[in-house]
């Protein structure tokens, strides 16, 4: 028999990789001999450099840069194994995410993403010519006028001098000066991993839907929209390019817009990007079994989440490959999925107990509970 293992993180609990590896454990308790394909995976967010480091047989790098306070921070970014083309992964929330800040500390108006693009600089110092870009978790409301900056975009005032950083200050915006735009760029494909279609500006847009979480007050709201649509505005004028309303530009506080604007960039639904980085259909064809999951299943599971995406990838080229989902909560609406390519979905928490408890215990709940599912499909076999 043949299982493809292909889990995303157990956010607080495993890696996508250790959870595989406790999958595989469980399973093999039951089939010892059977013929078991790792493929830790991601869906663009918290732990995406990891899984592809991991599924890959990469390397982490790591690189000092400004995190959304402008105060110096080491992080990290991913290379990808493999041969052919050098293809770098990267996090922005590892440069510009919420975690940076507190409730004294978060400000729209100021947070900026410039350390995003100093890790974007950092991997094509490394070679890479594609460069997968996760963009969820921000801290930020600038449009991606940090990111660029650090590009070599500079962002002018009406008197000729730099404006400052954060999406407060965009309304000072006149002039958008590219000249000094890394050149390597021209010759680098950006793969935006998101599963936001939110424009950058309006109702639906970056400040009204994402700023308040961020710590935007409702006259904040209606600033940094009005500063991103004037922005956009420069960016039409002057460059052509049309940003305030396409869809996905509002991730991230704008940094979607932003890298429309000022990059080759492609956007498409992180788990997609992931699925097709890994290879996981080929590798998963003519598989029996795919046990994949992550820490919480539900309703929202088939909006783009890992194990829908899997599910998905695995049916391209094996759709008679069963799909089964394992989770640490598992909330309602999971219904729905059965009809969508997940054949069934388990949760491995025994019973109540403190979360600190179930966290601890969550390699050996993951892994007992694969052994449960798996004397189920032998019991199936007889």
């Amino acid at each position: 028999m043949k299982f493809v293992i292909a889990p995303d993180s157990f956010k607080g609990c495993m890696t996508a990789k250790r959870a595989a590896e406790a999958i595989r454990e469980g399973v093999a308790r039951v089939f010892p001999d059977a013929e078991y394909v790792m493929v830790p995976m991601a869906d663009g967010g918290e732990g995406t450099v990891q899984s592809l480091v991991d599924a890959t047989g990469g390397e982490l790098r790591e690189a000092e840069v400004l995190d959304p306070l402008q105060r110096t921070t080491t992080t990290a970014y991913g290379l990808l194994g493999g041969s052919g083309e050098r293809t770098a992964v990267i996090e922005m929330a590892a440069a510009s995410g919420i975690q940076f800040v507190d409730e004294t500390t978060k400000n729209p108006l100021e947070t900026t993403t410039y350390g995003t693009g100093q890790l974007m600089l950092h991997a094509l110092d490394d070679g890479a010519r594609t460069i997968i870009l996760g963009v969820g978790g921000s801290a930020t409301n600038d449009g991606g006028a940090g990111m660029a900056e650090a590009l070599g975009v500079r962002f002018l005032d009406a008197d000729g001098n730099p404006i400052p950083r954060g999406g407060g200050h965009l309304d000072a915006l006149a002039t958008v000066d590219v000249s000094g735009l890394d050149p390597r760029l021209e010759e680098t494909t950006i793969l935006i991993a998101s599963d936001v279609t939110n424009p950058l500006v309006g109702p639906t847009g970056a400040s009204a839907v994402f700023g308040p979480q961020k710590g935007a007050t409702p006259e904040m709201v209606a600033r940094l929209d009005a500063n991103l649509t004037h922005y956009a505005a420069v960016i039409k004028d002057q460059l052509g390019i049309d940003v305030a309303h396409a869809p996905g530009a509002g991730g991230a506080g704008g940094l979607g817009a932003g890298l429309l604007a000022f990059t080759r960039s492609t956007m498409r639904a992180g788990v997609e990007i992931v699925a097709d980085t890994v290879r996981l259909a080929e590798r998963a064809a003519g598989a029996d079994y795919c046990f994949t999951g992550e820490g919480g299943i539900d309703f929202q599971t088939q909006y783009g989440k890992t194990p829908m995406g899997v599910a998905r990838a695995v049916h391209s080229l094996s759709p008679r490959t069963g799909v089964i989902a394992l989770a640490g909560y598992v909330g309602d609406g999971i219904d729905q999925l059965y009809d969508l390519g997940i054949d069934a979905v388990f949760g491995i928490v025994p019973g109540a107990m403190p979360l600190a408890q179930a966290l601890e215990a969550g390699p050996e709940n993951l892994a007992r509970t694969a052994e449960n599912a798996a004397r189920l499909i032998a019991i199936g076999l007889r």
